[in-house]
């Protein structure tokens, strides 16, 4: 009984594998998945499966979106192509931050962007404007005493 669930379970995970190298092959994209990944057609072998799997994903996503959805995303990865690379970088690191993050702490980040969205263009740029002429030593004092309010706040409403 046992070998034979054991060959079943092997059979489907030969399966699943070939199912997934088979979907990776150049060839056996769809025509519209080729036209996205065009530029990648020859290099296509040398790609590692994780990646090519991000690329087929991607493709799948685009050829998902309408196209005011396609120029709004051009139009914001031409923005952060014209980034210099350390900006890039720092906003990359940020947002591995916000990933590790626990489901509670990126809730309230979000409420908190809400919260700052919903004041006057005058007002959120008066904020802006004193963050910046802080010194560094300010901005990480600043910075902790939100950090601290926020944690008091996730212990007064059971989140932290």
């Amino acid at each position: 009984m046992m070998t034979h669930a054991l060959k079943m379970i092997l059979l489907l995970t030969l399966f699943l594998l070939a199912d997934v190298a088979g979907a990776q092959e150049w060839s056996a994209l769809s025509d519209d998945q080729q036209s996205v990944l065009a530029k990648y057609e020859q290099e296509w072998a040398d790609i590692d499966a994780t990646r090519r799997e991000r690329l087929v994903r991607g493709a799948d996503r685009w050829l998902q979106l309408d196209d005011d959805e396609r120029a709004q995303l051009q139009e914001r990865f031409e923005r952060w192509q014209a980034l210099p690379e350390s900006r890039r970088q720092e906003l990359l690191s940020r947002l591995q931050t916000f990933r590790e993050m626990s489901p509670e702490q990126r809730a309230q980040l979000r409420s908190r962007l809400q919260r700052f969205n919903r004041l006057t263009p005058e007002r959120r740029e008066a904020l802006r404007e004193r963050f910046r002429n802080l010194s560094p030593e300010e901005r990480d004092a600043a910075m902790q005493r939100l950090r601290e309010r926020a944690r008091q706040r996730g212990r007064r409403t059971g989140g932290g």
